[in-house]
């Protein structure tokens, strides 16, 4: 949301570099216990990432552009801060095709819906099971996100089950899916959560697969991914409202450049409309990428990790028709779609892409946020049974674009969209909705576009790879301290963070005010 200009004072108590939905948290939570607070962002609006935007020229569709659902957004965060936001849960959980079948997660069919497919009792047992185990470490783990990291052994006390603690903290994931589930569609199922944004096999001795998944089933306390009524845009604004309601002064089109400080005082250097300023602050929040970070300091950055995913945003006339005749499109789109995650196609598409080639047949999950929420839909448009659909593609890391961008996007996006149509009974190019010039209403974004636009290094989504959630030698008390007492870090990279979350912003709010 763009803000009236400002006249800044000299000083504050803190001033937050970047206006992303975590340093608005970290804001209102500052300003409501009485801080002078100033957000500067570089852009013409606040929100960075967490956007809704009207992609399509002409035409009247708000999308979450960047990223897509809630998860790791606490009730705590939203309550807090009385928020005006809301999320609706998704009719349906996944739906995979294969074949002329498919397996339909949620609602009442679901048991009969694995019974189909592979033809007995045991997966869906162990699905039950295997859930009831992770929802278990949710309501133990997510609670510890808004307080001090604790140490390995206290979060290993919390969990309180050693099958659940080695399955996600000690040794890879894949080593439990193949254990606990026979069938290969099921596997790839459960082990997507394993990849959102992360490019890794499922024995990945790093356990960065594990890292990622812990953070896709502990959300909420149920691991349950919910739809931003209003488009993720709605919660960003609510945020930059309670920020100002709060007293926070935002500043957008002030870009910092420079942070100079003893450990007690800081000063802030910024360019405006071509010129340049400073103030001074007690604190300052930087709710960016750890390589800005180092920037502004005049330090040494960390080596980026490597983003891997493609983003695809589409508006359709109608739904396409299914080769799977037994499911409605309404359900199949309801929840997840999944494309060709079959346990062998990920690992395969993994492979390909190690050793520099595009995956032969891309692994992506689609969602129809529309469904869940029409209100992102102009009253025609939503009268005429439009729907958007957003695509998040795997396995794409940002090695394989680095020597032609442009032509490989539209490679991949070509493989992509094939694919897809593999599945459905119609080319999806059929429903596409036209934008006004008469150009199809369909955008892909790479991670190389993702680090241009939005200036994540190296396009990935989480700033870096996600960490466990507990203390190690080099965290702090509250996972977002660097080597500066009041430089604190709050983005995405700070430990705890990655996703649409409020926590870095919650945490580095806690540790400036010394609770």
């Amino acid at each position: 949301m763009p803000a009236a200009e400002t006249s800044l004072r000299a000083t504050y108590d803190a001033v937050i570099v970047g206006g992303g939905h975590n340093g608005l948290v970290a804001a209102a939570y500052l300003a409501r216990a009485g801080r002078s607070v100033l957000v500067m962002e570089r852009r013409e609006n606040t929100g960075g990432a967490a956007v809704s935007t009207r992609p399509f020229a002409g035409v009247d569709a708000r999308l979450s552009r960047y990223s897509y659902l809630v998860s790791l957004l606490p009730d705590k965060i939203v309550r807090e801060l009385d928020l005006t936001f809301a999320v609706r849960k998704r009719t349906v959980s996944s739906y995979t095709p294969k074949g002329g079948g498919g397996l339909l997660v949620g609602g009442d069919g679901t048991r009969e819906s694995f019974a189909r497919l592979t033809g007995g009792e045991r997966e869906y047992a162990s699905w039950q099971e295997f859930y009831a185990m992770t929802g278990r470490v949710a309501e133990r783990v997510f609670p510890t996100m808004t307080e001090p990291l604790p140490t390995r052994e206290a979060l290993r006390a919390t969990v309180d089950d050693e099958t659940a603690w080695r399955t996600l903290f000690e040794e890879p994931i894949g080593i439990a899916v193949e254990q606990r589930f026979a069938d290969d569609l099921v596997r790839g199922v459960v082990l997507t959560d394993a990849l959102i944004g992360t490019f890794a096999d499922a024995h990945d001795p790093s356990l960065l697969q594990n890292r990622c998944f812990l953070y896709h089933v502990i959300g909420g306390g149920t691991g349950d991914w919910d739809v931003p009524v209003g488009g993720m845009g709605a919660l960003t604004d609510a945020l930059a409202d309670a920020a100002r309601a709060a007293g926070a002064e935002i500043a957008v089109r002030h870009e910092a450049t420079r942070i100079e400080t003893d450990g007690e005082r800081a000063e802030v250097t910024f360019v405006h409309d071509g010129g340049q300023g400073t103030v001074e602050a007690r604190h300052v929040l930087v709710n960016a990428s750890p390589q800005a970070l180092a920037a502004l300091l005049g330090e040494e950055a960390p080596t980026p990790a490597e983003g891997a995913q493609l983003k695809v945003n589409m508006l359709l006339r109608r739904l396409p028709r299914l080769r799977d005749s037994s499911v409605d499109p309404r359900d199949a789109f309801a929840g997840t779609f999944h494309v060709s995650e079959g346990y062998g196609q990920l690992a395969t598409a993994y492979r390909e892409a190690a050793e520099g080639r595009l995956p032969s047949a891309p692994p992506s999950e689609i969602y129809c946020h529309s469904l869940t929420d029409p209100s992102i839909l102009g009253p025609e448009l939503a009268a005429q049974g439009y729907q958007t659909l957003t695509l998040f593609g795997l396995h794409t890391p940002a090695r394989l674009f680095a020597a032609d961008n442009d032509t490989t996007r539209s490679q991949l996006l070509a493989a992509t969209i094939a694919e897809l149509d593999s599945y459905l009974d119609e080319p999806i190019a059929e429903c596409l909705a036209l934008d006004e010039k008469g150009e199809p209403c369909i955008e892909a974004k790479t991670p190389l576009d993702l680090e241009q636009e939005l200036r994540l290094p190296g396009g990935h989504i989480f700033h870096r790879d996600l960490a466990f959630p507990y203390a190690t030698e080099s965290t702090g008390r509250w996972g977002v301290e660097t080597a500066h007492a009041n430089v604190l870090l709050c983005g995405a990279g700070a430990v705890r963070g990655g996703g649409v979350s409020g926590v870095p912003g919650h945490n580095a709010a806690m540790a400036a005010l010394g609770r």
